[in-house]
């Protein structure tokens, strides 16, 4: 899957930005706050829907515009050219389109344009709470399994509709009735269960992607793992047992259900599952240096890549935001290498300075690209474009 063009409006930095692109390695250089990471932001909105760098959209709006618009043309996604729209107006919320067609929800655009992205916020990933983990683990399952996402969306409203009641009745002498409380907690088995069986296969099979991806980027013997720790036990032989995992699922509501009581919320579900990173048996958090720290978050990203490629059985976008800054000469050069190989499509990287890319990247062929990213004074307009590999480092 290859983007072709992209066109920013009224968006961060962005006051009408349209720029075309390489299909392999594409590199915004600039000053900081020029405009770099927004253009990913925009690219990763047309993907997803969303920002990877806020969650309120609100912001997104270049200050006293009165909505952001974003437009991008792909190919290899179908016979012919793709064009999708996000439009996003305050207090009025986003619309997509395919090739000027309204989808009826956003979720109907993921998983058509598959997206990867390398940030330094990665870091939260190994080194924080399991709020990341757990993000991490639902965007690559959404993105390959439209039916994860719908199944995630309504255990999320099943929950939430018990825990409402839950906390209705938290300061009152009895429960609630068993009439009210059951369908809720039935429809939260059912589904939650249905998540974490999906959670269970595909890690089952994801841990030998990473193992692959950690070999191709870091020369030490190390052995990646990840450890599942939900309330239902991995069967090693039968991953993703749905019923097994409802039954173990109930048990453990009854089992919590006083607390539940007292608390007034679900206390048990894959919301509060959890993602051990392992090397060598040592976990990552809280044992892994700093450098096995990025060496391990871009080995996760990585494996998502290729997990996505196969599974969708096209290759995403990659997107690296201040990737290099932290690396090594030397994995550098690697991972340049590999961006540059068959193994992966069409990248985006920002940086500062161009000189850690010109020096193992052919940008003078067609199927890499250099940019140089800076604002017009005039309008102060963000401008991208075309530069030549000789640009000041």
């Amino acid at each position: 899957m290859t983007l072709e063009s992209l066109k920013i409006r009224s968006f961060r930095a962005h006051k009408h930005t349209e720029v075309a692109f390489a299909p392999k390695v594409n590199v915004l250089v600039g000053a900081n706050g020029v405009g770099k990471t927004n253009t990913l932001e925009a690219i990763h909105y047309l993907c997803l829907t969303k920002s990877f760098v806020a969650s309120n959209d609100t912001y997104a709006v270049r200050q006293e515009a009165p909505y952001f618009e974003l437009e991008g043309t792909f190919t290899g996604v179908r016979s012919r050219p793709m064009t999708a729209k996000l439009v996003y107006v305050p207090h009025e919320g986003k619309q997509v389109f395919v090739n000027d067609a309204p989808l009826d929800r956003l979720a109907d655009i993921v998983g058509q344009l598959p997206v990867v992205v390398f940030s330094p916020e990665d870091h939260a990933l190994t080194a924080e709470g399991p709020d990341e983990r757990r993000r991490f683990l639902n965007n690559i399952l959404s993105q390959a399994h439209p039916a994860y996402m719908n199944t995630l969306m309504k255990y999320r409203r099943a929950r939430k509709q018990r825990n409402e009641l839950l906390r209705q009745y938290r300061k009152k002498p009895a429960p609630p009735p068993e009439a009210l409380l059951a369908p809720w907690t039935q429809k939260l088995v059912q589904l939650g269960s249905q998540v974490v069986a999906r959670r269970q296969t595909f890690l089952h099979t994801f841990t030998g992607y990473l193992q692959d991806a950690y070999e191709r980027i870091e020369a030490v013997a190390e052995e990646p793992t990840i450890e599942y720790d939900t309330f239902a036990a991995l069967s090693t032989d039968a991953p993703g047992d749905a019923e097994a995992i409802a039954e173990a699922f109930r048990a453990r509501l009854d089992e919590k259900q006083d607390h539940e009581y007292k608390r007034g919320t679900t206390l048990v579900g894959p919301q509060r599952d959890e993602l051990v990173f392992r090397l060598n048996d040592l976990e990552v958090r809280r044992y892994a240096s700093q450098g096995q720290h990025r060496t391990f978050a871009m080995a996760l990203k990585l494996a998502q890549y290729f997990y996505l490629s196969d599974t969708l059985e096209r290759l995403p976008v990659l997107l690296l935001d201040d990737a290099f800054g932290k690396l090594d000469t030397e994995r550098t050069e690697v991972f340049m290498q590999l961006l540059q190989s068959d193994a992966i499509g069409q990248s985006f990287i920002t940086a500062t300075r161009a000189a850690p890319f010109t020096a193992t990247v052919p940008f003078s062929e067609d199927e890499n690209r250099l940019f140089q990213v800076d604002t017009k004074n005039d309008a102060a307009r963000v401008c991208i474009a075309p530069a030549s590999a000789d640009v000041s480092a």
